[in-house]
């Protein structure tokens, strides 16, 4: 029998949008496609399938932990290099000019009016349907948990190999990444960064517009890409996750919002 078509637009797609689980997990840069209506970015294929255009794996295993923690997933339907929904508004890096050692041809002429069409079209979109995601979890009387994934590049600019498995990002709040931290680190041979290899202090990133801004228990989680680069492994990496997550999710919502230091690095 061929099941219905997820809901989606050419901003976002929901994989689970009934699943009654208290968690919601997104998934920012899940896809390297360019909508029609943007055109040929100027870059060729062997870069649109880079780490630049979108998080290789990530949407595998976001869909995957959706299964097994029984919770909606929102995900991209946009290259990160048309416009990065993890990005404040007003953020230089929006629409990037380039990446990683890459030019995007098409992006450094963009104009202010460029960038607002972009923002109306996909960027606004996709954080409007995070957003009625949340209002309706919470009307059916669910604490949303935001569990945001992501994946980074073994190596990037040339610079030394990252030693991280797997890196948990968090800002003022730490009801998630706290005891996340402190579970994967007690797993067998994971080597795991607290705001490694980037820092979860970014004003206007997703976690920032939907967890810190509201309230909600939130995490940001960044797998190393070629650990989670086929189907299979990024299964198995989801199932690791639900082990360490899925006993946190009850106490992050008992314990209330945090308000302490905004960084323990």
């Amino acid at each position: 029998m061929t099941s219905a078509p997820l809901p989606q637009n050419d901003a976002f797609e929901i994989d689970g949008a009934d699943r009654p689980g208290p968690a919601l997990i997104l998934c920012d840069h899940a896809s390297n496609r360019v909508p029609p209506e943007i055109g040929d970015l100027g870059l060729s294929a062997a870069d649109m399938a880079r780490h630049i255009a979108f998080d290789i794996g990530a949407a595998d295993v976001a869909r995957a932990l959706g299964r097994a923690l029984a919770a909606p997933v929102i995900l991209s339907r946009f290259s990160r290099l048309v416009i990065d929904p993890n990005r404040g508004a007003d953020d230089p890096t929006l629409v990037m000019k380039l990446y990683d050692g890459s030019i995007i041809p098409k992006n450094r002429l963009v104009t202010p009016d460029d960038i607002a069409g972009r923002q109306a079209a996909y960027y606004t979109p996709y954080h409007d349907a995070i957003a009625t995601q949340i209002t309706t979890m919470i009307a059916a009387g669910r604490v949303p948990h935001l569990l945001s994934l992501h994946s980074f590049t073994p190596q990037l600019r040339g610079r030394p190999q990252r030693p991280w498995h797997v890196g948990i990002l968090w800002d003022r709040d730490d009801r998630l990444a706290g005891p996340l931290i402190a579970r994967l680190r007690g797993d067998d041979g994971l080597v795991v960064g607290d705001n490694a290899p980037y820092s979860g202090q970014l004003q206007g990133d997703t976690m920032y517009q939907h967890g810190t801004a509201r309230g909600l228990p939130h995490v940001l989680i960044e797998l190393r890409n070629d650990l989670i680069s086929t189907e299979g492994a990024a299964e198995t990496w989801a199932a690791r996750l639900a082990h360490h997550i899925a006993p946190l999710i009850p106490v992050a919502a008992q314990k209330g919002p945090a308000n302490g230091p905004t960084n323990r690095n």
